[in-house]
């Protein structure tokens, strides 16, 4: 069945269109096809992302009516589908973005796995992506500001009634002045899906335009988006033994010294 999952956040910079690249980038791991669609109209990133940041056809022209959706679908060299939105200010003020809901059907046609990076905060924006959705996914940092801004968002799509089936909790380095797990899970009133930790690998493969999941697939961070798309499809995952052959290959390295 196909499934439109919007990611959201109550601020920016903590991680979610890292996250909705990523959770994109895990499903094509998974050999499932993923439609990539960048709401976030006013700071466009995943094309940035995914390089494909200057393209001819982009959401604006879909949501202003002047391209068909699949003429705005690019494909990454991982298989991902993307539709990135365009970096024009000038396109930016011709494009309503309250008609992204009504190509809900048009993008679960081009793949049955529907991720939407939407735009941070409480604006028009957010509003619109989060209409369009079938679930939502908040992503946070383990911080005080950044968890009451996730819960005003929480609490956003619960007014537009869209079910928002937990949180992923971003750049964890497991510090004193970091909030516990089981703090944030309280806070947030939803359950805490994963936590993906601090990564240099992470600014790596966006500096590469390739999500960390393909470009160094057994990080601390990459084995963590798969554990947890792993746990949102039900898909058969182990990070443990990705971690042991990682480990296997290094001790193998070494041996020929």
């Amino acid at each position: 069945m196909s499934k439109i999952i919007v990611i959201t956040s109550g601020k920016g910079g903590v991680g979610k269109t890292t996250t909705a690249v990523n959770l994109a980038a895990a499903l094509r791991y998974f050999g499932k096809d993923v439609l990539i669609v960048d709401g976030n109209l006013s700071t466009p990133n995943v094309g940035i992302h995914l390089n494909a940041h200057t393209v001819p056809v982009s959401l604006n022209h879909v949501l202003r009516g002047i391209a068909h959706p699949m003429e705005a679908v690019y494909e990454h060299e991982t298989g991902i589908k993307v539709m990135p939105a365009s970096l024009s200010i000038k396109e930016l003020k011709k494009t309503r973005a309250e008609r992204l809901k009504s190509f809900r059907t048009d993008f679960k046609r081009i793949a049955p796995y529907v991720i939407v990076d939407c735009a941070a905060g409480l604006g028009n924006e957010a509003v619109c992506a989060i209409e369009a959705a079938d679930e939502v996914i908040i992503v946070t940092n383990p911080e005080l500001p950044a968890i009451t801004d996730a819960l005003k968002t929480i609490k956003l799509a619960e007014q537009l009634k869209k079910p928002v089936i937990g949180g992923i909790v971003t750049r964890v380095q497991k510090t004193e002045s970091e909030l516990e797990p089981e703090v944030v899970k309280e806070m947030l009133e939803v359950p805490v899906i994963g936590m993906v930790p601090e990564d240099e690998h992470v600014k790596k493969s966006i500096k590469e335009k390739k999500p960390v999941v393909h470009r160094h697939p057994r990080s601390k961070a990459a084995r963590a988006y798969k554990e947890i798309t792993a746990k949102l499809f039900n898909f058969p995952y182990d990070s443990k033994k990705e971690r042991e052959k990682l480990f296997h290959k290094i001790a193998k390295w070494f041996s020929f010294k």
